[in-house]
């Protein structure tokens, strides 16, 4: 009878075992970053901060890469991140289509979109680039080129655009000389070497909006996606955190609601949109 008890108790004790592995393997969540950078240089930025994440909620958060913008835009639109920190279109299109909703975003800073000239650039007004070859980062990137296209379109300009992948390849191809201008965002072109800013000119700058949110997806338990909420938040108070979020760069984080990102459907960017292959 005692052989039996002591049998049983193994047996549960195994299943317990077992039930709590799986429960943990269901609390490791796949965190997306769209591609602003190229992949190591957002792996410096991003896994400190899921590593002070993860201290904070006990949860397991993998930093889940996408090679360009356009991978990053079906990844989404197919619900394959549980987290994601995006541009506000983008965010508006996760809502639509998985329902991704936001949780957190930079409260102490707008986005906006920036068109650079080189430094030595005799051009001096953004008339001067009608039929003119601009760089942009990628067809649906927010600031540098669906905000600015949307507003040099609305002003008669017509440029012919070129997308080299990410806001470090606009700035280093202008400085080459390999196109008269380029759409990029303050927060990337910060980001570069001082030598890349010190010859480089803004042109032009677009209308503000909310800048991007960390968005989740449905499936995640109302307990894990408030545990993650309140861990970026206590990020924002404490001086280490801060230092971590400034590489994003995110300034002062604050709660997000789709409210916030509303302004962006009376703006024509549609008309603009590249759907992903």
């Amino acid at each position: 009878m005692a052989d039996s008890r002591r049998a049983f108790c193994l047996l549960l004790c195994g299943v317990l075992l077992f039930s709590s592995g799986l429960l943990h393997a269901e609390r490791a969540y796949r965190f997306g970053v769209v591609p602003q950078f190229e992949p190591r240089h957002l792996a410096r930025i991003w896994n400190p901060i899921l590593v002070e994440l993860e201290r904070g909620t006990g949860l397991k958060l993998h930093l889940s890469g996408s090679i360009n913008i356009s991978t990053f835009e079906r990844d989404f639109r197919q619900g394959r991140f549980d987290f994601v920190y995006m541009n506000p279109y983008h965010a508006l299109i996760a809502s639509e289509q998985q329902a991704y909703q936001p949780l957190v975003r930079d409260g102490g800073r707008s986005l906006f979109g920036i068109l650079l000239v080189a430094k030595t650039s005799p051009i001096t007004s953004i008339q001067e680039l009608n039929e003119q070859m601009v760089l942009f980062p990628s067809p649906n990137a927010l600031g540098a080129s669906l905000l600015m296209r949307a507003e040099l379109g609305a002003q008669g300009i017509s440029v012919k655009p070129h997308y080299v992948k990410t806001h470090s390849s606009v700035y280093t191809n202008l400085l080459l000389g390999r196109a008269v201008a380029g759409g990029g965002v303050v927060g990337t072109l910060k980001r570069q070497k001082q030598v890349v800013q010190d010859n480089l000119r803004i042109l032009y700058w677009t209308h503000a909006i909310a800048p991007h949110p960390v968005m989740v997806h449905p499936r995640v338990s109302q307990r894990d996606r408030e545990a993650v909420k309140r861990a970026f938040l206590a990020m924002g108070e404490s001086k280490t955190g801060r230092a971590l979020l400034a590489n994003v760069p995110i300034k002062k984080i604050i709660s997000a609601t789709m409210q916030d990102y509303a302004p962006l459907k009376g703006m024509g960017l549609e008309n603009y949109v590249v759907q992903p292959q």
